[in-house]
């Protein structure tokens, strides 16, 4: 029966796909759907910063696959996580405490694999194609 569920969701994905309705148009803002991990900072008509704190074995900016727009980075805290992107191929990184990097709108799925818990800020950069980051 779970086999079934599963057929059924990925033709439900199929058909909003081909109307061009993204699964991560379907998600939730990750404000919302996790207010205890994600913080608005600051928001405006350019940009949108969010804190993001969870502990180890848990996702660095998020849960799961999940989306950003194009934003800018900053690690709080240091952190070893595995990234897997939306076809699932995996890189192991070390990131620094302080370090900072620009990325492209994505879906990927980050997790901490490090020793510790991690806290970053995420600045989405607002254009016609922004929508929020999912969680």
């Amino acid at each position: 029966m779970k086999k079934e569920h599963l057929k059924t969701r990925r033709q439900l994905l199929a058909v909003l796909t081909a109307f061009g309705v993204t699964p991560e148009l379907l998600a939730q803002d990750a404000v919302t759907s996790h207010p205890r991990s994600f913080r608005i900072l600051l928001e405006n008509e350019r940009v949108r910063v969010l804190e993001y704190k969870n502990g180890l074995g848990l996702g660095v900016c998020g849960q799961g696959l999940h989306y950003h727009p194009e934003r800018v980075t900053v690690a709080l805290t240091e952190a070893k996580v595995r990234i897997a992107d939306a076809q699932g191929k995996t890189v192991v990184r070390d990131v620094p405490a302080g370090h900072v990097f620009f990325s492209p709108a994505e879906t990927h799925a980050v997790e901490n694999i490090g020793g510790a818990g991690t806290r970053v800020y995420i600045i989405e950069l607002k254009d016609q194609n922004w929508r929020p980051s999912t969680g």
